[in-house]
């Protein structure tokens, strides 16, 4: 065990990276970011986890997605995600709600302890609830905005949700969450890249599988993704919340 973390605790210090090791982290939304963000934490050594998504794996995901493989086609990504992180760190618990976020359901998945909130969410309806609940229970939260439609790494950015720029997604859910008395509070990782998409028209983040789009019982659109850009979100959400964490370990 000592070995399994010796670089980590080599940068944060061991006492701080043992206790970073003692922390929850919640994960709502077990796709592309959400998935290297889980991978990330996992390897850090978080101690317990609980994930929520009620999607299952399809081929559709294979582009972008860590856990989807020709063997777990048909498996539900929580089931899937909480294998991985059980390999990588056996001593783990792991929570599974196969359970779809909406504002019927939001209060009751956010009722269990945790120290900090993994918004990986890519529907907008959804995505306003657990927004808007976390900021009411005063959870700390970090939140991916879209990485679909992008191609820099270089224009990803950390910032309150309330103070993002160029990011038409950070937009649109400031106005909406401002309208149900939301502020800052928010952390949000998002891209200041220039791409064109209205979510005013579209109520999606366009990476929604077939299931998905079954369940609301309306088709939505998607859109391109490459491996490589939600794959950095999901790190960066990771990193975020290592940091965000180890400011609770700081103060007095």
């Amino acid at each position: 065990m000592q070995e399994k973390y010796s670089r980590t605790d080599l940068l944060l210090g061991k006492k701080e990276a043992e206790w970073l090791r003692g922390r929850t982290v919640t994960v709502a939304g077990i796709g592309a970011v959400g998935g290297y963000a889980l991978e990330g934490l996992a390897r850090v050594g978080i101690s317990h986890f609980i994930l929520i998504d009620f999607d299952r794996i399809s081929y559709s995901n294979i582009n972008r997605q860590i856990h989807a493989l020709e063997s777990t086609i048909g498996m539900r990504k929580v089931d899937v995600a909480r294998d991985r992180v059980l390999d990588i760190n056996p001593e783990c618990t792991v929570q599974i709600y196969p359970e779809f976020i909406c504002k019927d359901t939001v209060a009751e998945l956010l009722g269990h302890a945790t120290d900090i909130l993994v918004d990986a969410i890519d529907s907008l309806s959804p995505k306003l609830s657990l927004l808007e609940k976390a900021y009411r229970l005063e959870l700390p939260t970090v939140s991916s905005m879209g990485a679909a439609l992008r191609t820099d790494p270089s224009r990803i950015r950390v910032a309150d949700l309330m103070n993002t720029t160029k990011c038409p997604l950070a937009k649109h859910l400031r106005k909406k969450l401002r309208r149900r008395d939301v502020g800052e509070g928010i952390t949000a990782v998002y891209s200041e890249e220039d791409v064109i998409y209205d979510y005013q028209q579209n109520s999606d983040i366009g990476n929604e599988s077939d299931d998905q789009r079954q369940f609301r019982g309306r088709q939505r659109n998607t859109l391109g993704s490459l491996p490589t850009l939600p794959g950095m979100f999901g790190l960066a959400v990771a990193n975020t919340v290592i940091y965000k964490l180890l400011e609770k370990y700081s103060q007095p």
